[in-house]
């Protein structure tokens, strides 16, 4: 009996000594850093990546709401790498970033290989823009894409009978070519997001209105041009940028960073994404056509 006594005691205290290390485990995984789990406490900088098309702003802003209420990460780098994307998820992203500048935090935005159109308008809400020489930025417009099947349609004996209640309700069709007063109408929308795209960049770049339209008829600029014509700060990589945050917050010596952890792929996850984007594709509202901030090159 004392043997299956000690025995099971033995057990036991190995089930406890696995359950204790599964919970630290998890502790670690929710306060990890961006080179894995740390416990230390004090200022740290947060990184926010920002990377392909701009096609969402709910995991961005998620990501400032929640670094943004933690009273020890004085500083944000915005990590981009984008080519811009839809006009109101940029917005969305541009207007929460100035919500956390709000609260006192430092915000720096860094541009690696692209930050352009919609990339370069969140750029803008940040204290100071930071991108490499050869970083593709710029691209200050507005596009709006409609692509045409009519000759296809008709090949396959297939048309669109449309009732609506007012001329300009299927505007933008895939079925049919745009009339002059359709095209004339979607250009006074298209204007009116440019000039949008172009208050912006007048305000947060601090520039003369008729400088900033000279240079956003839609074309890029390398990061060393940028820098001339004063739309970035500085040129530098993302390490550069966590220093130029650390110093702007006054955060003495190496700064330690926090980033979020992206958990391990599993096949559920795989086959669950798959689904959604199966879900998504059916949606009628993806093959609608949608403004962009977008630099786009066939």
């Amino acid at each position: 009996m004392k043997r299956k006594d000690a025995v099971l005691a033995v057990i036991i205290g190995a089930s406890l000594i696995f359950f204790i290390g599964v919970i630290f485990l998890a502790f670690l995984g929710i306060f990890s850093g961006e080179q894995g789990a740390s416990l230390d406490f004090g200022d740290k900088i947060a990184i926010i990546d920002v990377h392909g098309v701009i096609s969402s702003s709910s995991n961005v802003i998620r990501q400032l709401k929640k670094f943004g209420e933690d009273s020890s990460i004085p500083a944000l780098v915005i990590h981009i790498d984008s080519p811009g994307g839809g006009v109101a998820a940029s917005q969305e992203i541009y207007a929460e970033i100035n919500k956390v500048r709000k609260k006192g935090k430092i915000i720096v935005a860094s541009m690696s290989s692209l930050g352009a159109s919609g990339g370069y308008y969140i750029a803008c809400a940040a204290d100071t823009i930071v991108a490499n020489p050869g970083t593709i930025t710029g691209s200050i417009g507005v596009i709006f894409e409609v692509p045409i099947i009519e000759e296809l349609l008709k090949k396959m004996g297939i048309k669109f009978e449309v009732i609506k209640s007012g001329e300009m309700k299927d505007v933008g069709s895939f079925a049919r070519s745009m009339t002059p007063k359709e095209r004339e109408y979607l250009q006074q929308v298209i204007n009116d997001t440019y000039e949008q795209f172009v208050e912006v960049v007048t305000k947060e770049r601090k520039l003369p209105r008729a400088e900033v339209v000279k240079l956003a008829d839609g074309r890029v600029f390398t990061g060393r041009q940028a820098q001339k014509l004063k739309l970035i700060d500085e040129l530098g990589d993302l390490e550069d940028a966590i220093e130029i945050a650390a110093k702007m917050a006054g955060i003495k010596g190496k700064p330690r960073t926090i980033k979020e952890r992206v958990r391990r792929t599993t096949f559920w996850d795989v086959l669950s994404e798959s689904i959604n984007k199966v879900d998504e594709l059916s949606k009628a509202e993806n093959f609608a056509p949608k403004l962009q901030y977008l630099y786009k090159i066939k």
